[in-house]
């Protein structure tokens, strides 16, 4: 099955650690300038999504949705979350850290692309809310 999104090993250990510090996590990438347009990890409980946010499937066991708008730019790649030196956002859950996510990407094979095809567009924050 073809995955939409991954995160490197490094950022998969701050995942873990983020994930004992403040428990499930959800993470969202909407575009705008900036910081809006990196991935931001929040506690699942303080952020809502809905039918304007695409679910994009789960790195390190945390769902990760995008905003629809920036969905439309990103779709024809696989989204890589790593995690790199740095500060961010100061609402993102890693900035403390002196670190910050970062969305690296490749565009999909032609067989990626089409297996994609196949499974019709990804579902919205409405159809799969991320559970707290």
């Amino acid at each position: 099955m073809v995955e939409r999104v991954s995160a490197t090993p490094e950022a998969l250990a701050m995942i873990a650690k983020l994930n004992d510090m403040h428990g499930p996590l959800l993470f969202h990438q909407s575009g705008g300038c900036c910081d809006g347009s990196a991935p931001m990890c929040y506690p699942r409980g303080e952020f809502r999504v809905g039918a304007q946010d695409v679910y994009l499937g789960e790195i390190g066991g945390q769902p990760f949705y995008m905003g629809a708008a920036q969905f439309d730019y990103w779709q024809h790649t696989h989204l890589i979350i790593d995690v790199v030196p740095g500060r961010g956002s100061g609402f993102s859950l890693e900035a403390p850290e002196g670190v910050r996510f970062l969305t690296r990407s490749r565009v999909y094979t032609d067989g990626e692309s089409e297996a994609l095809e196949k499974l019709g567009p990804p579902p919205t924050g409405v159809e799969r809310p991320a559970a707290a």
